[in-house]
């Protein structure tokens, strides 16, 4: 390990997050992709020679652009000789993509990464049915006119129907939310304690929204066919109030449900990037980095029972690899897919008989002060783009601990297939 490079975050950038089918409705993946990198080329005024790889995370990819940051690399003035790759884990795809571009650097296969994630929920694909496309594949053999007569033969109009994405889990085929609804019931967290949760999440967003914290790491962009600047994320609700969310009705699990619209994380599209680079090539670059990539452990857990519980498995992880406690962490920055799982992750961290049984340790982790999470509010109230919201943690926060003239953070993100990541950075001085 001493052998390894020191890899360091100098900046990240994000577009404005955006409700599914609002402000970028005619956007796809590239489109945002491309537009994140754009601004953190920008932000940071790094060379585009000094770039020697883009990796960018997507969950939801376009067949037309399936290696979108390689599309992204030639779309905006890079030499075409640098490579660039996507990758996929769910919803720790840009995760994944930053912590590749910190093995590239430690083990000195490169100096200069960019890493980040797209992800659109407003044009995912659609496909015909299975009978359907067998028939087109079959058609495109077709050489004489009679051949195409086959392609009539047991046709039905149903075989047009649209066949959508499912949004349930392949193994459990239930979907995050009724999984999050079995969670709750398990831990016993109440309707009450989501509502409240939520209702924080949103007020810390609307007041950094306000005082500029947010706009610090958003690139304001244009975008045809109006050309209307969107500069601020439109998930924030600053009008919740307790009596608003007490009168929303469960939202998948309908009788007797605890989770509702607004106490879970909207469908979200976006994109963010981060830059990379070796201590050494920053500071010959002139740059002041914002944070040491201490290190970063995956975990994967039983899909049934733990598919959003991710972060009490990954932080205790990542703190027995650097052998640190929960209390020598300054900064936390963690993923809300719902309220639910969020405020039963800090139940975990805090008990004991999670610990023993699913940690396999003597005692609990400890107690995560609400004061040091998620201090501008979280996914619940700036949206979730699948492939983005790692990105948009670690640059979260890497800005606070400057701005707080803090050491440590950590920041987790858990996963569908019940997998979960955790980064551990440090301020750099």
């Amino acid at each position: 390990m001493e052998n390894l490079r020191k890899a360091v975050i100098v900046d990240g950038c994000r577009i404005p997050f955006q409700r599914q089918s609002t402000g970028y409705l005619h956007q796809s993946i590239y489109d945002l992709g491309r537009l994140a990198v754009k601004g953190l080329l920008e932000k940071t005024q790094v060379p585009r020679q000094e770039i020697q790889t883009v990796i960018m995370g997507t969950v939801i990819a376009d067949v037309n652009t399936s290696n979108v940051a390689r599309e992204i690399v030639l779309s905006l003035g890079f030499p075409k000789s640098i490579p660039a790759y996507s990758v996929t884990t769910a919803c720790i795809s840009s995760n994944r993509a930053i912590t590749n571009a910190v093995d590239m650097i430690r083990c000195g296969e490169a100096d200069v990464v960019i890493a980040g994630g797209t992800d659109t929920l407003s044009d995912f694909p659609i496909r015909f049915r299975k009978k359907m496309r067998q028939k087109f594949i079959a058609s495109s053999k077709y050489r004489k006119f009679w051949d195409f007569l086959k392609f009539f033969k047991n046709f039905k109009m149903s075989d047009l129907l649209p066949e959508l994405p499912s949004i349930s889990e392949f193994s459990t085929n239930l979907t995050m939310g009724q999984s999050c609804e079995r969670m709750a019931n398990r831990y016993q967290v109440t309707r009450r304690e989501q509502d409240e949760y939520a209702l924080r999440s949103h007020q810390l967003a609307a007041k950094a929204q306000k005082d500029g914290t947010l706009a610090t790491e958003i690139y304001p962009v244009m975008l045809p066919p109006d050309f209307v600047t969107i500069k601020d994320d439109n998930c924030i609700r600053e009008d919740h109030t307790m009596e608003k969310l007490a009168e929303m009705r469960p939202a998948f699990v309908k009788k007797y449900g605890t989770l509702t619209a607004g106490n879970s994380t909207p469908l979200t599209d976006g994109a963010a990037a981060v830059l990379i680079m070796s201590e050494e090539k920053a500071l010959a670059l002139g740059y002041k980095p914002k944070a040491f990539v201490r290190g970063y452990v995956y975990t994967a857990h039983e899909p049934w029972e733990e598919l959003l519980l991710g972060p009490a498995f990954a932080i205790p992880k990542l703190l027995d690899k650097f052998g640190m406690t929960l209390d020598q962490i300054d900064v936390f920055e963690i993923h809300e897919a719902f309220a639910a799982q969020i405020v039963t992750a800090l139940k975990c961290l805090d008990s004991d008989q999670f610990a023993q049984e699913a940690l396999g340790k003597a005692s609990k982790v400890g107690i995560l002060p609400l004061e040091k999470l998620n201090t501008s509010g979280g996914s619940l109230a700036l949206g979730h783009p699948f492939g983005a919201t790692g990105a948009r943690v670690v640059t979260t926060a890497c800005n606070r601990l400057q701005r707080e003239n803090r050491q440590f953070a950590i920041v987790s993100v858990c996963a569908a297939g019940a997998m979960a990541n955790a980064i551990l950075l440090e301020r750099y001085v």
